[in-house]
């Protein structure tokens, strides 16, 4: 099992905490990450905003 973070510390999916392999945990990021094309950004409570092109290094990728 494979769990994503946003830089938050919050799941990218409502009710789905983790992804049965890694490449539909880095597909769910990918989808997550498209939401915040339009604005450019991503919006960060403890970082700020997050410019999409970094916005995987603030995440967090685990296997549980």
């Amino acid at each position: 099992m494979y769990q994503v973070l946003s830089p938050d510390g919050i799941t990218l999916e409502f009710g789905i905490n983790y992804y049965s392999s890694k490449k539909k945990m880095f597909e769910a990021f990918d989808k997550w990450k498209k939401r915040f094309t339009h604005q450019g950004y991503y919006s960060s409570n403890q970082f700020g905003r997050l410019p999409l092109c970094e916005l995987e290094n603030y995440c967090s990728f685990r296997e549980l």
